[in-house]
């Protein structure tokens, strides 16, 4: 299509309503430019939402997404965000028969003692203590370039100065260093499954996905914590429209965008208006898809790259009280404010990946849980809050798309009665005497299979990173191919037909094969996570390039 002569109605227009979207158009907003937002769905906010989950209950459930780690603190102030976050005391609780392991990140000789209970001696306390003090210091050098220019490789290594490190994290296969530092196969798990969020992936593949997956999980704001968002995740995502409005972005909902034409000077961008009917086109200098690389393929009428698969089971629960634990040394406010490990040992990790891999449900389906309304009460209403009613969130690994194409329902009914059967081994009383009902009667239980994902919030195939997590340094040789500069100011202006327009890289690791397209989501080069990483770094290769 020939957009040469299209005039620009708008200096920017943003595909997708999501946080990273979002971020991005308000920081272009701020900088003067006109922009305007188009989002598929009836409100903003994308998988970052807080919603009212079950009929009748007034407990505000982050439905998705649920934790936060990778937002800068940069990025809250530069767009004067009312939102804030509380570190969880308890890092995690992992129950094992009659006992269990729980990390105190605020009482280190409680922690020891933990360890000394579960393995018998202080040796994988010690390493503990030696392995997260390296990953903390790596964190501290890395978490900040993710709002700087793409550093290369060679940077990035510089950057971290300790070969050691680079080496364990970068190099080879997590596994090796996870069995070369810890003996327990307990506390090898607890490891081990940062690495596995969202990754259907195993400790030693040779592709080093797992490796890139526990990267980004112990970067997170420099100290690798995960926080709770204070309100909800949708308090972030309604703070950001917020701001989006006040510096003068225009978002209109209901707008499904179904192509994107561009000569690499000015764009044109068709969508559907579900709300006033008929399609319309806009123009613009410059768009911005916080969408996946799969679909701004689509979009832009390219070949489109291999779906990537999601991997795990979101359940979402209220509970009239908190189930009490076999493990009677552990009170269940600690054990479930933190990250409570089910059927995540080693083994049982390695195991579960292989029956999934061969096309099974998981004898022992792997998943992690928390209790949001421990650290912040403020998502129930009141009332609930006086009757000890608490939320419940289960995020389950190992459950990969391909399980459920052909009888979704039925598998995930087995996956979830699998999942909560191997909760159940370790309370001393079901679960299900505990649930919460709603209004009709009905247990307040809801789950979120990968196939769900994609069709109530557009992650493809469900992966909720939009494809597999990349490095957070440049590919050379995609920017030679590319011509090195692709999301930078004095780009060409065309597409280089030869290259793949969804493999961001660039000066910000955004850049398409377009000058005036740029990937804003998860799927941009350090994307991912709850972050508004990509959504900055988008928004800055626009303002670069109109230099």
């Amino acid at each position: 299509m020939d957009v040469s002569s299209s005039p620009a109605q708008q200096d920017v227009v943003v595909v997708g309503g999501g946080h990273n979207g979002l971020v991005a158009a308000t920081y272009l907003a701020k900088a003067g430019r006109s922009v305007l937002l188009l989002e598929r769905l009836p409100a903003t906010g994308g998988a970052a939402v807080s919603t009212r989950a079950f009929h009748g209950v007034d407990a505000r459930l982050s439905r998705y997404s649920y934790l936060v780690s990778l937002l800068p603190r940069k990025i809250v102030d530069d767009l004067d965000l009312r939102f804030a976050v509380r570190r969880r005391r308890i890092s995690s609780y992992t129950p094992h028969g009659d006992a269990g392991l729980l990390v105190d990140a605020e009482d280190s000789a409680r922690t020891r003692e933990q360890f000394v209970r579960l393995t018998g001696s202080e040796r994988d306390f010690d390493a503990w203590q030696r392995f997260y003090a390296m990953t903390g210091e790596v964190a501290r050098r890395v978490f900040p370039t993710l709002t700087e220019p793409l550093p290369t490789r060679a940077e990035l290594e510089r950057r971290v100065g300790d070969a050691t490190a680079w080496e364990a994290l970068f190099e080879r296969p997590l596994g090796e260093t996870v069995e070369a530092t810890f003996s327990d196969d307990v506390v090898r798990g607890v490891v081990l499954t940062d690495a596995l969020i969202g990754t259907f992936t195993h400790a030693h593949d040779p592709s080093l996905r797992q490796n890139r997956c526990f990267v980004y999980h112990v970067i997170g704001g420099g100290t690798g914590d995960w926080d709770v968002p204070i309100g909800g995740m949708g308090a972030f995502t309604d703070a950001l429209a917020a701001a989006a409005r006040a510096a003068g972005v225009r978002i209109v909902t209901g707008a499904e965008v179904t192509a994107i034409a561009t000569d690499g000077k000015v764009a044109e961008v068709t969508y559907e208006d579900v709300e006033g009917g008929g399609t319309r086109t806009v123009g613009a200098r410059d768009v911005l898809v916080n969408a996946s690389p799969h679909a701004l393929a689509g979009l832009l009428g390219a070949e489109r790259p291999p779906r990537p698969e999601g991997a795990q089971l979101k359940v979402n629960m209220l509970l009239r009280r908190l189930p009490r634990l076999r493990d009677t040394s552990v009170d269940p406010r600690e054990a479930f404010a933190g990250t409570f490990h089910i059927a995540e040992g080693y083994r049982q990790l390695q195991t579960a990946y292989e029956q999934a891999a061969a096309g099974r449900v998981p004898d022992a389906p792997p998943s992690e849980i928390y209790c949001h309304s421990l650290t912040d009460p403020s998502i129930l209403s009141p009332e609930l809050a006086a009757a000890g009613t608490h939320t419940l969130t289960l995020f389950g690994l190992h459950a990969p798309a391909r399980l459920f194409a052909t009888d979704p329902q039925r598998v995930k009914e087995e996956l979830l009665a699998a999942t909560l059967a191997q909760l159940d081994a370790v309370l001393a009383e079901p679960l299900a005497d505990c649930l919460a009902t709603d209004a009709d009667g009905r247990p307040c239980l809801e789950a979120k299979s990968p196939l769900d994902l994609e069709r109530e919030v557009g992650l493809p195939g469900g992966h909720i990173f939009h494809r597999d997590l990349s490095w957070p340094y440049a590919d050379e040789d995609a920017d030679a191919d590319r011509g090195g500069n692709a999301d930078a100011a004095g780009g060409n202006g065309e597409r280089l037909a030869h290259v793949d327009v969804t493999q961001a890289t660039g000066r910000w690791g955004v850049g398409t094969g377009y000058a005036n397209v740029f990937l804003c989501g998860a799927g941009a080069v350090r994307g991912g996570g709850v972050s508004g990483v990509p959504g900055h770094n988008a928004a800055r290769a626009v303002l670069e390039r109109a230099r």
